[in-house]
């Protein structure tokens, strides 16, 4: 279990973020067409798992934005932002937002928050997830991950994608 904020006050994980050099879980997400998407979805290609709340709040919504913007520059790599927003709402944010180089991935009907650690245990945001971000090679191996300290606040984007 991890501890970590949200407005300065403690809140727990579920667990550990997988560690860096470290295989990958495999995980189950739901994507915009309410199919199921493995880690063997993305082979070959690197990973940054842009891990969230919810779209419907000010900082997931930025950090979608800000991946977004960067990950057309990627070489070989795919952002997935997970969240626990149903595949409806993940899709009509994207839409709206015109956010077409991220992919948003749905914890419904899924272990992924607890399989990674990000699930929260506690206070009245139990059962959504922290904001964390995870980098997984082209070999489905761990190479970078950062779980935010403060929920409120958004990931080290400088520092995750200088891993790529």
């Amino acid at each position: 279990m991890a501890a970590i904020k949200f407005q300065g006050k403690p809140l727990h994980t579920s667990g550990e973020l997988p560690a860096v050099g470290n295989k990958a879980p495999d995980f189950t997400l739901v994507n915009s067409k309410l199919q199921d998407v493995n880690l063997a979805s993305y082979a070959g290609k690197k990973k940054v798992l842009n891990i969230v709340p919810s779209l419907d709040t000010p900082t997931c919504a930025a950090s979608t934005r800000k991946f977004n913007e960067k990950a057309a520059s990627l070489n070989n790599a795919v952002v997935l932002v997970i969240s626990a927003d149903l595949p409806f709402a993940q899709c009509r944010f994207c839409e709206v937002e015109g956010l077409k180089d991220v992919i948003a991935l749905s914890t419904f009907r899924s272990t992924f928050a607890d399989d990674y650690g990000v699930k929260l245990t506690d206070t009245f945001l139990a059962g959504l997830t922290a904001r964390a971000i995870v980098i997984i090679d082209e070999n489905d191996t761990v190479i970078y991950t950062q779980l935010v300290d403060e929920l409120a606040n958004e990931p080290d984007y400088d520092r995750a994608l200088a891993v790529l």
